[in-house]
């Protein structure tokens, strides 16, 4: 760990929160989710044995505690740790207005976009009386991650990874950069179509409420508002 060597609580709090991986281990948590499995989906490139160390340390410092049940362990924010939440945002916030669209390629990562996708999409917004499958095909991604599949059905929602062999509502073709730009407010549908860099195939109607569905990320308002 980073030690400073200074009383001030400006070091001191940096020594925690400066480590690599953890600002991104506390958004995690932050945003929900509380297993291992889930907090590693969030931040798909750090080490399962480095992920344990850092959610160690942020419980040493009182920032979360671990419940076991069941054979389960759960990580669940301490009121320190939800003190937090407003410091993230401000960071998320502050990315987004002066820092922006500037991605290199190793910044895009198709996994991570496509579980945030996935948890802040607007499920209070699907239809109520069927269930919504779209089919997510990111042209230029890994083999691996070129295909997801969003099911949607009786206020649930799960991203597949393999075809869930249910019919198909939409379906989405974009490469990785068009539809992160899209998501992070950078970019809107509309001009990622006529650019021939988004196709969305299926029913007029859901097209068009297709991105009342999904939404966008939690910091495109403050992108949105200095492109």
């Amino acid at each position: 760990m980073t030690n400073y060597g200074q009383f001030c609580t400006v070091a001191r709090g940096s020594e925690i929160l400066g480590e690599r991986w953890t600002p991104l281990v506390v958004r995690e948590l932050l945003c929900g989710s509380t297993h291992f499995n889930e907090i590693r989906r969030g931040v798909p490139r750090i080490s399962a044995t480095l992920l344990a160390q850092r959610l160690k340390k942020l419980e040493d410092v009182g920032v979360l505690h671990r419940v076991h049940s069941d054979n389960n362990v759960e990580y669940l924010l301490t009121p320190a740790g939800e003190e937090l939440r407003p410091i993230i945002l401000a960071v998320g916030h502050w990315g987004a207005r002066w820092i922006g669209s500037r991605l290199q390629a190793n910044q895009l990562d198709a996994g991570f976009l496509m579980w945030d996708i996935r948890r802040f999409a607007h499920i209070d917004k699907f239809p109520t009386d069927r269930r919504v499958v779209i089919h997510f095909f990111l042209n230029d991604a890994r083999p691996r991650e070129r295909h997801w599949w969003l099911v949607v059905v009786d206020g649930e929602i799960d991203l597949c990874r393999e075809n869930p062999g249910h019919e198909l509502t939409l379906v989405l073709e974009a490469s990785v950069l068009s539809l992160t730009e899209i998501w992070t407010g950078d970019s809107d549908p509309d001009t990622e179509q006529k650019a021939h860099r988004l196709m969305v195939r299926g029913s007029r109607a859901d097209s068009t409420d297709l991105w009342h569905w999904l939404g966008r990320s939690v910091f495109a308002p403050s992108r949105k508002a200095t492109v």
